[in-house]
């Protein structure tokens, strides 16, 4: 650090080099590798964070509650009186998970994954079972998703229902490559459909709600009766666990914010937690 007029100066270091990586597929698709040092760079904030973790929880929510139905409709249209109880009781036990959560957030600022609590309370052991657990999570709630994003597309489209299954795959490889180019970029990428999908969702629920209220909402035509009906009318305890077994998928995707804390910008945890909220 020499001295000019009495005063100490920082001296920069410029490096070039003339060696050029080589391009290959890889680097086409998911870009290429980064330098440890800017690695820094590469974190997101609150909205972007919500694009990439909160995808998975959000999704959940498409197809939760027809689950549900799905089940109860085996009792008849009777047994739709108590999808509202149900649904209150996932409710409930969604806002249990989100807290503990959000307290894991500030208690493990490196990473609070199921594995590493687990680990550090009880033991290997049940480290691994939650590890195991969460993935075979991640493989479900993929398969799920995309297979319920696919069913979707092909009810509008009946002429793609022969290429459901090559769809999914194609949807299933998308994804991963786009993953694979980095949390920022695949963050910016998914930020679109994903405020997408949570306007048209609450555009949903308030235009339901301002036409019920203004006496605006029309009937509904009762569907045919399904033939499993007549194999079954009694609404069971088992019956309705069995339909909050299914509803509570909304709970998937809520883990995946705690352990990415790593990605958000500084204060992590604070960032973390106010994204999962």
């Amino acid at each position: 650090m020499p001295e000019i007029d009495g005063h100490k100066h920082l001296e920069v270091m410029h490096r070039t080099s003339d060696y050029t990586p080589p391009r290959s597929l890889s680097h086409f698709l998911i870009g290429r590798p980064l330098q440890t040092a800017d690695a820094p760079h590469q974190t997101i904030g609150k909205a972007i964070g919500l694009a990439v973790f909160a995808a998975d929880a959000l999704s959940s929510t498409a197809y939760a509650t027809q689950e549900s139905l799905g089940v109860l409709a085996a009792a008849g249209t009777l047994a739709y009186g108590f999808i509202f109880p149900v649904s209150l009781a996932i409710v409930v036990l969604l806002a249990i998970v989100t807290i503990s959560y959000e307290q894991t957030i500030h208690a493990y600022s490196g990473g609070g994954g199921s594995y590493i609590v687990a680990r550090d309370n009880l033991g290997e052991l049940p480290a691994q079972i939650a590890g195991a657990a969460l993935l075979t999570d991640y493989v479900l709630t993929v398969a799920v998703s995309v297979s319920s994003g696919i069913a979707q597309v092909v009810s509008a489209y009946p002429v793609l229902f022969d290429y459901r299954v090559w769809l999914a795959i194609a949807a299933v490889l998308f994804i991963m490559i786009v993953n694979l180019r980095g949390v920022k970029e695949s963050g910016a990428f998914f930020a679109v459909p994903a405020y997408f999908f949570v306007a048209m969702v609450l555009t949903n629920i308030g235009t339901g709600l301002f036409r019920y209220l203004t006496g605006g909402l029309g009937p509904v035509v009762d569907p045919p009766d399904a033939s499993v009906v007549a194999t079954l009318t009694a609404i069971t305890p088992f019956l309705l666990l069995h339909a909050f077994a299914n509803g509570t998928t909304a709970l998937t995707g809520v883990e995946a914010i705690s352990n990415g804390i790593t990605a958000f910008k500084e204060p992590r945890s604070r960032n973390a937690g106010i994204t999962l909220m």
